[in-house]
């Protein structure tokens, strides 16, 4: 018997989705319309489903939908479909991988750029949404599509359902949709969310290119510092003894050595000391308090903290401009906009001003005072605020992504200067605690104070 994949209305308009298999298709409508359930869709199932971490928001299990039947009936519906088949292990292989296939951002990036080109040929959101699913290669992302679509035929928004699939949807993706649903501007949105995973993923790219490359040395000068302390120093000491040298090996090696010594010894120590310290940060950084100094810190922090500030600046500008342009007013076109980022620091500045708005004072003037951006855009801020907001803001967002690639390049020439730095401190101590010793060994010298 063929499995069927099929969603049906109850009497309450909740939607059902389940796959039944031991029944042909009339026999399912028929059993579908005999328990109070209107037949939407009914189509033969692929050997896949979504994995456990995507469970669908808008679908309710059709045990819950019918808690009411007897056992004679659920026997019926759902002996049939436990029933294991014999398959073969490359049918079980791929059945199995299909199942629990990641959803990675690539497929959230295709997923946008299809969503927004269709919205872009006036598609409605339940239109396209239709079309993108059954073009989607992934299964996993396919149901959580399917869980958005059900949500948007019941009359919610996208970013409702979203917002539900965190693991899948960044915060800040999420955000700007909402902002692009909430105001009618949700193509202008969806290129900017587009705008923001393709850049967030170039940046990581970039820093990755620097850093790990360098990591990959750091950690290969680490590894042949531990193993030629532990190795190929006692052994040279061999030598030393063995024909009577008075020489002794450097007194960093010695003092290497034997911090590796008592270390193996004592190891759990410092492991317990770093991992107590470790489990206090993150406890502290979930507190209020904790949460905006870490906050607070990312701002600030050295190299990567202007760059962190710039960017959730732009963000919060982008959609306020948004919702101005939609004929919002700035108190709230701030509040919608507020959300877009997760910094407790900047939301705060965002309050802060709405709450000047409302007692009749100037809300740049929060930004101004918190310090941490550029002086010009608090300025053209204020400009705009006398002449027309709407282009000022424009000029800003040019103003601010000059600003970004500006703090980008020099975090990329700064990094590369930093690990080279580290490195070559590790090399020269390497060269002192390892090298020295087998230079020693090499050039014959303490043969000199043997003979003596």
């Amino acid at each position: 018997m063929p499995t069927y994949q099929y969603k049906a209305m109850t009497k309450n308009g909740r939607v059902v989705k389940n796959t039944i298999s031991g029944m042909t298709k009339a026999e399912l409508v028929k059993k579908l319309k005999k328990n109070d359930l209107v037949p939407i869709d009914i189509q033969q199932a692929v050997n896949f489903g979504t994995k456990d971490k995507y469970k669908a928001r808008n679908h309710k299990d059709a045990e819950a939908v019918l808690k009411d039947m007897s056992p004679a009936q659920i026997d019926l519906l759902y002996n049939n479909r436990n029933k294991k088949e014999k398959v073969s292990t490359y049918q079980s292989f791929k059945s199995k991988y299909l199942s629990t296939q990641k959803i990675t951002k690539r497929d959230v990036m295709v997923f946008t750029q299809s969503f927004l080109l269709l919205k872009k040929a006036d598609f409605n959101n339940i239109h396209a949404l239709q079309t993108v699913i059954q073009s989607t290669e992934n299964p996993s992302l396919r149901g959580v599509l399917e869980d958005i679509l059900s949500g948007v035929e019941g009359g919610d928004y996208m970013y409702t359902t979203m917002e539900y699939y965190e693991n899948v949807f960044p915060v800040i993706y999420t955000n700007m949709i909402k902002v692009g649903e909430l105001s009618g501007s949700l193509v202008k949105s969806l290129e900017q969310a587009l705008a923001y995973l393709d850049s967030n993923d170039a940046l990581i790219r970039k820093v990755k290119k620097i850093i790990i490359p360098n990591l990959i040395q750091f950690v290969g000068m680490i590894l042949l510092l531990i193993i030629g302390t532990l190795y190929a120093i006692p052994s040279i000491q061999e030598v030393f003894d063995a024909v009577g040298s008075q020489e002794e090996l450097p007194a960093p090696t010695m003092w290497f050595s034997n911090f590796l010594d008592k270390a193996l010894i004592w190891w759990y120590v410092p492991a317990g000391i770093i991992l107590a310290v470790i489990v206090a940060i993150v406890v502290y950084v979930h507190t209020p308090v904790g949460k905006y100094k870490y906050h607070y810190f990312k701002y600030t922090m050295p190299i990567f903290g202007p760059l962190i500030y710039a960017l959730d600046f732009s963000r919060v500008m982008k959609a306020v401009t948004l919702n101005i342009k939609n004929g919002m007013r700035i108190q709230q076109a701030l509040e919608v906009s507020k959300n877009v980022i997760r910094n407790n620091v900047m939301m705060s500045i965002v309050e802060s001003s709405i709450n000047n708005i409302m007692i009749g004072q100037s809300w740049v003037t929060p930004f101004e005072e918190a310090g941490f951006g550029n002086r010009m855009t608090t300025e053209m801020l204020k400009v705009g605020m006398q002449t027309d907001l709407g282009a000022m803001l424009d000029k800003l967002l040019e103003y601010v992504e000059m600003d970004i690639d500006n703090i980008l390049q020099k975090i990329m020439k700064v990094l590369p200067e930093i690990s080279y730095s580290i490195v070559g401190v590790v090399l020269v101590f390497f060269v002192v605690v390892v090298l020295v010793p087998c230079i020693q060994v090499y050039m014959g010298s303490f043969l000199f104070s043997a003979y003596l």
